[in-house]
């Protein structure tokens, strides 16, 4: 016979309420906005008391922190190889639309959430520290990728080429929330190459746009 599963343990059950919270959070603040947002809503929608929320976190700010390190966790299996196959601009939240099944609006809707969020953040002494330290580590998985693919010959550190990365990945992010276009994934990547071997990005972008030329002489199938 199989043996009954043991209750959950009180930890185990608060980390399942945590996770039911943050999951929640993410779809109410992607469509309310940060400021909107009501933890009535969250609470409701996610089952439980408005009490629960409390007990796992101090207010909205701490919560929405929170969905932020969930959301950065994820975006980790975005930052790829630019040297690898296409990649699109990790920002967008594309990748992790395609992936964890969100819809593409909803990804768009949390950065502009997050947008309102760092306004406010930025100037409350108290957040402001919990903002910076998110920010140190979404430049740091930049500086990992320039460590991996920067060459000898570099004279910048990798942390600045980390901040150039950056810069144009969330730039791209925050073109597409304004209403602009986001460049072709190739052009996104080849900036990328750029940033990191300009050398061998120059040949490799070469390549590809003789090859490129080469496809649009060959005649059409009749």
């Amino acid at each position: 016979m199989s043996r009954d599963r043991e209750p959950l343990s009180r930890q185990e059950r608060q980390k399942q309420t945590r996770d039911a919270l943050i999951t929640v959070a993410r779809g109410v603040f992607a469509e309310d906005g940060y400021h909107a947002a009501s933890l009535d809503r969250i609470a409701r929608e996610a089952g439980f008391s408005k009490g629960a929320v409390y007990s796992n976190f101090h207010g909205k700010a701490e919560l929405f922190l929170a969905v932020m390190d969930a959301n950065l966790e994820m975006a980790d299996a975005d930052l790829a190889s630019p040297f690898a196959d296409e990649i699109h601009p990790s920002s967008t939240g594309q990748n992790i639309a395609e992936r964890e099944g969100f819809p593409l609006e909803a990804t768009q809707g949390f950065a502009l959430a997050t947008l309102e969020f760092v306004s406010s953040a930025a100037r409350d002494e108290k957040l402001a520290p919990l903002l910076q330290k998110r920010l140190e580590a979404v430049l740091e998985r930049y500086t990992r990728l320039a460590n991996q693919f920067r060459t000898s010959e570099e004279t910048l550190p990798a942390e600045e080429i980390g901040k150039l990365l950056a810069g144009l990945d969330q730039g791209i992010g925050l073109i597409l929330l304004s209403g602009g276009a986001t460049p072709d994934p190739a052009i996104f990547q080849s900036g990328m190459r750029r940033l990191l071997n300009p050398v061998s990005a120059s040949t490799k972008d070469a390549q590809s746009y003789r090859l490129a030329c080469a496809r649009a002489e060959e005649p059409a199938d009749r």
